[in-house]
């Protein structure tokens, strides 16, 4: 069997998260079914295992080892980490809430009790320390990993703490700041609605 897949979406492939005639046109180029497994986002640690398509209630992070059942987070800023294995693939919506409350760490260990334990990750694009400027609240959570911003205020490296939560893995990561970026959906820059996608899926 082939290890599980990962792709994540821009600001041209369309809002895939309310707009379902893009989502459709964003899975055919994949190969991959448009009815996706998702949850409600809540900027938290819990994780849940799907068996089919639709909304498996609150929860940042979700997982499958149903071939051909693609599964999503939805970001604006957010990172989008997809962790795959031969048998299952998950994928967290990991910002610095969820990071604090250890989504992908839960996700991690998920999967290895469900019997899929992920070998490799793939970290979507989010908002980078040049642009992620903070305060105590997220200093206080996350402060080993401080740097700042390209304006010289207090910043977190948001993608450094999800390197730590996959140490061991072989791992991929995009590297652009969807805030100073082009082609990305950013909320911290534009107060959108607009969602790009990170899909996971066993072929």
């Amino acid at each position: 069997m082939s290890r599980g897949l990962t792709a994540f979406s821009t600001a041209e492939d369309g809002d895939l998260r309310s707009d379902a005639a893009a989502r459709v046109v964003f899975a055919a180029a994949l190969g991959i079914s448009s009815k996706w497994a998702a949850v409600n986002q809540v900027h938290g640690g819990t994780v849940v295992q799907v068996h089919r398509s639709g909304d498996a209630g609150a929860a940042d992070a979700l997982f499958t080892t149903v071939p051909g059942l693609p599964v999503v987070v939805f970001t604006a800023d957010c990172f989008a980490v997809a962790l795959l294995c031969d048998h299952g693939v998950g994928i967290a919506h990991a910002g610095w809430r969820g990071l604090a409350a250890h989504v992908v760490r839960n996700l991690r260990e998920a999967m290895a009790d469900a019997g899929a334990e992920p070998t490799h990750a793939a970290i979507g694009p989010g908002i980078g320390p040049c642009c992620f400027e903070v305060g105590e609240e997220v200093l206080s959570v996350l402060g080993g990993h401080e740097t700042v911003t390209t304006r010289g205020t207090r910043s977190v490296d948001l993608a450094g703490v999800v390197r730590d939560e996959l140490d061991g893995l072989d791992w991929w990561e995009n590297g652009e700041c969807t805030h100073c970026g082009r082609g990305f959906f950013s909320h911290r820059r534009d107060q959108t609605t607009k969602r790009m996608a990170g899909v996971a899926w066993l072929p």
